[in-house]
């Protein structure tokens, strides 16, 4: 049956408008590298040459880059003027790493994406995955960049004070385990917060491990936290109060293997905080933007990390909460519930 012209030229507007987006991704890289926005940001209207006399670049590549951003909704013009400027929505997304709203880092992430695409589609026909270790650098940068604000605004004002007693025991002195922690940015939130508990964080990607112990140091906290490298189904010690799996669990080749070896290294009373992606449990009930873009993420990172390990249950970023209380129920694990949630997470608590 031929496609009707009109639903063919809604399909080809719609690819028009992901080609853009394409674009822009990459242009939205190059003006975080050199300092573009935040010039933009700090600077109020400028024109092309005196953004490019502030960030040490040339005006001509600079005025394109501007018009394209203006095009793309990223920049606001003043057509009277000639003038470019960020409005505050602009500055909080693209101007200010510190922003819960800064997305910077999941363009470094979609930038890995690109970098390794002929590395996932060899694990495609092979079957064998793709490790996390052998993804390109930004990938890891772009990673900690992108869920370190959604940290800051909501582990300590939200998520854990809706987990049973954590809190309290987090205040008096509690000892923490944060698995599978990358460049250690939810362990230095805790640690800020609580100096009375002690913190540790493992990952088994020794170069993530070295560059959190650095920012555990910059950010004062190395008294109260430390960071080992460590697999999530042979991490050490006893008696944790708390362990957290932020935004790693779906990742694991071997995630009911991690779940009953958290069963056994915590405490009778502790608490086990998992923070994942937010999805429905059917695959139709993801099938909008947050969807698209985790599956595409789970496509490219995901799945080939859990395919590259033992086990390979590869349950991908839209597991969805039943799945994710079977993994976490079958190793023992009486109390399990959904504590909270955001667009973007959900934050489950089991207990013994």
């Amino acid at each position: 049956m031929p496609a009707a012209p009109s639903r063919l030229d809604e399909f080809m507007g719609k690819m028009l408008g992901d080609m853009g987006a394409a674009f822009s991704a990459a242009l939205i890289l190059m003006g975080d590298r050199l300092g573009l926005y935040k010039a933009l940001a700090k600077g109020g209207a400028l024109t092309p040459a005196e953004l490019a006399q502030r960030t040490g670049t040339t005006e001509r590549p600079v005025r394109e880059w501007l018009a394209a951003q203006a095009a793309g909704g990223y920049v606001s013009y003043d057509a009277k003027s000639g003038r470019y400027s960020m409005n505050e929505e602009q500055k909080l997304t693209l101007g200010d790493d510190d922003s819960p709203a800064c997305m910077l880092g999941a363009f470094e992430v979609i930038a890995s994406a690109f970098l390794d695409n002929a590395k996932v589609a060899e694990s495609f026909k092979s079957g064998k995955g793709l490790g996390w270790h052998e993804h390109d650098a930004c990938l890891f940068r772009g990673t900690e960049r992108f869920f370190r604000p959604g940290y800051a605004m909501n582990l300590v004002p939200s998520w854990l004070p809706a987990l049973t007693g954590v809190v309290e025991r987090l205040q008096k002195g509690a000892r923490v385990a944060d698995v599978g922690c990358g460049h250690g940015a939810s362990s230095i939130v805790m640690a800020k917060a609580f100096p009375k508990s002690s913190f540790t964080g493992f990952d088994y990607h020794a170069p993530s491990i070295e560059r959190a112990r650095q920012a555990a140091a910059a950010a004062g906290v190395s008294a109260n936290t430390r960071f080992e490298v460590g697999d999530s189904r042979r991490f050490p010690g006893k008696d944790w109060d708390l362990v957290a799996f932020f935004d790693c669990l779906h990742d694991m080749g071997d995630p009911a293997g991690a779940a009953r070896h958290v069963r056994q290294a915590l405490a009778a009373d502790g608490t086990w905080l998992i923070v994942e992606p937010f999805a429905g449990d059917s695959t139709e009930a993801n099938f909008n933007p947050v969807g698209r873009v985790f599956y595409s993420a789970s496509t490219m990172i995901c799945v080939p990390a859990s395919l590259n390990q033992e086990g390979q249950a590869a349950l991908g970023a839209q597991a969805g909460e039943k799945k994710l209380r079977e993994v976490v129920t079958g190793a023992g694990f009486s109390r399990f519930r959904r504590a909270a949630e955001t667009p973007f997470n959900l934050v489950l608590e089991a207990r013994p």
